[in-house]
């Protein structure tokens, strides 16, 4: 393989890149998308899928089959600070068909969707190839080079989406800045077998100096263990056997943390929240992680990834039929996601630094603050964070047409 063309070509297969590629192609696109790994299996990707997602599905007429995968269903979230458990959200009441999240394994998302893709004969789909560099041309850039299992070859587009991630290698190279807001945590993912005993619902547990989030995944609970940000050394200096102690108390999962054998069995997440001052330049457009890195808190990454992927379809997909995308309609699209982003971002940065850092750094008995000892008390106050968490800034909805 020395060289191909598309109308599209994008760089990275996890949620915003696949789906920016499903829906273009749907809407008769020509498109080709490169994912670096031989399939989506990886442990402790985001599995969230918010309502204004399965709204997407819906509107594309999927639904159904796609709540066939497997998954579990969330319709409210509780906090526990101390001793005391709190309903914070309540999604029941959301203006969706699903009025729940699901919690999928990310691999059975990305799957569903390039199986959707593959209904179109503009989707292509190159696994193990990994995009190592733009083609700079006169007019801006003209694709990528890549490498795959044939070899080093190019792919030449009029448009270059890079939706490669937060360590986006297309973001380096094309120079783009990128703002840094910094985050005071890093997460460390596990997982817990779960007994039919255990509370059914998906719990964040605050203590002094310690907080662990528990998703209910059916036969195991995904556990993130929030520590202060750089502080996995210090915790494995501590001992995994200390370790341990800590999350049986905040678990109450009595024996089961036993089962981490090794420092193997924890995955460190490096938390930042990031966003590109421009997410383009002529032939190329920046989305997802690559455009702005979220923190875990709310779990909206993935939806915000995706929102990015229905507007860029909305926004382009009869310029690239055209071959007549223009950097202008690219400022159009980061004008659209952009508010969305910044208004994210701010509610992210704000929970970090008034609720993770003051938690994480106390010494002394937690006891509710006052917003949660609300939540608690007036159950119509819950739709307001399930709002924010279940649909997002402005989410967007199916515009560009199936050809």
């Amino acid at each position: 393989m020395t060289g191909v063309a598309a109308q599209c070509c994008i760089v990275g297969g996890g949620p915003a890149g696949v789906m920016a590629g499903f829906l273009l192609a749907r809407a008769g696109v020509e498109v080709i998308v490169l994912e670096k790994h031989a399939d989506f299996l990886r442990d402790f990707r985001g599995d969230t899928i918010h309502p204004s997602t399965l709204e997407l599905m819906h509107e594309l007429g999927l639904i159904d089959a796609f709540l066939k995968l497997p998954h579990d269903k969330v319709e409210q979230l509780a906090g526990q600070v101390g001793d005391q458990v709190i309903p914070i959200a309540d999604f029941r009441h959301l203006p969706t068909r699903s009025k729940f999240l699901a919690l999928m394994p990310q691999w059975e998302f990305l799957n569903f969707l390039t199986s959707q893709g593959g209904r179109y004969p503009g989707f292509r789909l190159l696994m193990q190839t990994q995009a190592t560099g733009l083609i700079e041309g006169k007019g801006g850039i003209e694709g990528v080079r890549a490498y795959g299992p044939q070899g080093a070859f190019e792919i030449r587009a009029p448009l270059t989406i890079a939706a490669d991630g937060r360590h986006s290698i297309l973001r380096d190279q094309a120079g783009l800045s990128v703002q840094d807001f910094g985050a005071p945590m890093d997460v460390l993912w596990m997982r817990l077998s779960r007994r039919e005993s255990d509370p059914a619902q998906t719990l964040g547990r605050f203590d002094a100096g310690a907080i662990l989030v528990m998703l209910n995944r059916g036969d195991y609970w995904q556990c993130a263990y929030v520590i202060p940000k750089g502080g996995y050394d210090r915790v494995k200096q501590a001992g995994l056997a200390a370790f341990r102690q800590k999350l049986a108390r905040l678990s109450s999962l009595e024996g089961r943390p036993e089962e981490i054998r090794s420092w193997d069995d924890v995955k460190l997440l490096t938390v930042s929240v990031d966003r590109l001052r421009q997410w383009h330049r002529p032939g190329l457009l920046c989305i997802g992680d690559a455009a702005h890195t979220m923190s875990p808190v709310g779990g909206i990454g993935i939806n915000l990834a995706i929102q990015d992927a229905v507007a860029t379809a909305n926004l382009l997909h009869a310029k690239l039929r055209e071959g007549a995308v223009t950097d202008a309609d690219l400022a159009a699209l980061q004008r659209r996601r952009e508010w969305p982003t910044r208004a994210t971002q701010w509610g992210q940065v704000q929970a970090q630094n008034r609720i993770i850092s003051t938690v994480l750094s106390s010494k002394q008995a937690l006891k509710p603050p006052l917003f949660l000892r609300l939540l608690g008390r007036f159950p119509v106050l819950r739709r307001i964070p399930a709002r924010l968490i279940g649909m997002g800034v402005r989410p967007e909805h199916v515009a560009s047409p199936e050809r």
